[in-house]
């Protein structure tokens, strides 16, 4: 143990309904009122990184040490900079008694408590962060938005916002595959009956999933939001949505590549990290507010990036720009086509022709779409339903793709997006131009000789593409494999038989639209 560091463990703090949950707490030794880094969650308090760590990331680290925790800080370097660190089993998992109640708004209720104790404790300054990796992150927007009185800022690293949205429902699809091995996986140390987070076999939002949703409107803590543009499935999306939607009168947001761990760890991210929290838990004036609040890894292929700040999010100066769909040449185009046409695929196929795939002309220079894509198409289907996966594959000279890290490595396509095509009605009032937003309130079958309008949202995604290379969309029946954990797989869900037709040209403006970056003046 450092001789910088003091432990305490299963500390028992009290919830407003009599039951106390276990939390670890580590503090400095000297005298002294402390800022606090709080963690809630199910993953045990008492296990070390390395022996829950099932992919390999403990290895790649650029931090170890004996208190080391799944997806939460490390102990021995935050708390020689000033800070006390505690980490609380969530109700009903590890050591605390009760009945698991995750990623809920009940949960989010204990977190409110436990902010509160922290903040009145001996060795305490009064303010209190949260900051952690994806479920740690989740909670972190909850408890967020319930604005603690000495909750002092939140660090969601890569954790989804919107449950239904971000992870066990893309566009309507159950993405079964991950939330399936979490909750085996978690259940394990849980002390009575299962969690409540269940949400995936929902096909529809209902009042259970509206109650747990968090309205970040209502924050008012400053927030800094980090997303990883390999997270597709998981662990970007949410952090834009919540970077945007937020209300906190300090914003400030983070867009890396590579795996789900090693950033976080990283002394680059740590030193940023830090300078977020010295300015609003310590009152140091760090300069961060008079800064660009955005920093983007532009990613130029395979592991080539740069960082870039801005100063907002979507970019001010994007240019919308559709590249229309000819159904007769597989092609993208600038130009709109006057005559319909159409093509199509078998969903029940499995022997590669369950998709078709339509590219742009080669790009005569450096292009950059950098921020969120929209797919416009015309559908009839067969089977009076469908699920639609969509990604874009980023080309170079000779058709070869060109792939990116994964949060999950090793590599995965450009971008992604899904659809079930039955729930592609619109909330008119939240989707915008070049982000669809969809009710999920109703089943909207179709008759199989029935020509519809869906828009498709594609993740928000960076490529920039060189001089001879292009861009290729896809829409298939099928996962792209390597998106694996995040896939949907569940033969009781997935919608896998008929022929799937599309439609464009004439009047049906089927087309993609690409946020198109200009380079600055």
């Amino acid at each position: 143990m450092s001789s910088d560091l003091k432990l305490e463990t299963d500390v028992e703090i009290p919830m407003r309904d009599g039951l106390s949950l276990r939390a670890n707490v580590f503090r400095p030794v000297g005298e002294g009122r402390y800022p606090a880094i709080m963690t809630l969650g199910p993953y045990p308090k008492d296990i070390h990184f390395a022996d829950w760590d099932r992919l390999g990331f403990y290895e790649q680290l650029e931090e170890h040490g004996p208190h080391m925790h799944w997806e939460t800080v490390n102990p021995d370097w935050w708390v020689p900079h000033g800070y006390v660190v505690i980490r609380i089993d969530a109700r009903g998992t590890g050591k605390s008694p009760g009945r698991p109640s995750m990623l809920s708004m009940r949960e989010a209720q204990d977190f409110y408590d436990a902010v509160e104790w922290a903040a009145a404790q001996p060795y305490s300054s009064g303010k209190v962060a949260v900051m952690g990796i994806s479920y740690f992150a989740m909670n972190a927007w909850r408890v967020a938005s319930l604005n603690p009185p000495h909750l002092a800022a939140i660090v969601p690293w890569e954790g989804a916002l919107d449950l239904f949205r971000d992870a066990n429902r893309h566009g309507g699809v159950a993405s079964n595959t991950f939330t399936q091995r979490w909750n085996k996986n978690v259940e394990k140390y849980t002390q009575e009956g299962v969690s409540e987070r269940q949400a995936a076999a929902r096909e529809l939002i209902d009042e259970r999933v509206r109650r747990n949703h968090p309205d970040v409107s209502q924050m008012r803590v400053p927030l800094f939001s980090a997303a990883n543009w390999g997270g597709a499935g998981l662990h970007l999306r949410g952090n834009l949505e919540g970077f945007i939607a937020a209300g906190s009168p300090y914003k400030q947001l983070r867009i890396h590549v590579g795996n789900h761990c090693t950033p976080f760890y990283s002394l680059e991210a740590r030193l940023e990290q830090l300078r977020f929290l010295e300015h609003f838990l310590k009152g140091v004036d760090t300069g961060i507010t008079r800064e660009p609040p955005i920093k983007l890894a532009v990613r130029h292929g395979g592991e080539d990036y740069t960082w870039r700040y801005e100063y907002e999010w979507p970019l001010a100066r994007t240019r919308s720009t559709p590249y229309w769909l000819n159904a007769d040449a597989r092609t993208l185009s600038a130009e709109r086509p006057i005559g319909a046409s159409s093509c199509g695929y078998d969903a029940g196929a499995t022997n590669g022709t369950d998709r078709v795939r339509f590219a742009t002309q080669v790009f005569r220079e450096d292009t950059e779409f950098t921020g969120p894509i929209k797919l416009r198409l015309w559908v009839s289907c067969e089977a009076g339903d469908a699920d639609l996966m969509v990604r874009l594959r980023h080309l170079d000279g000779n058709g070869d793709e060109i792939t990116y890290p994964a949060a999950v490595p090793p590599a995965i396509g450009a971008a992604y997006g899904w659809l079930r095509v039955s729930h592609r009605k619109l909330d008119r009032e939240r989707s915008t131009p070049a982000r669809p937003y969809l009710t999920h309130d109703e089943v909207q079958k179709t008759r199989p000789d029935e020509v519809v309008p869906v828009e498709v949202e594609i993740w928000p995604a960076c490529i920039v593409l060189s001089p001879g290379q292009r861009l290729e969309l896809e829409v298939a029946a099928q996962d792209d494999p390597r998106l694996a954990p995040f896939t949907h797989t569940d033969p009781r869900d997935r919608i896998q038989s008929g022929r799937v037709t599309l439609h464009a040209g004439g009047d049906y403006d089927a087309h993609l639209l690409l946020p198109l970056i200009p380079a600055r003046e």
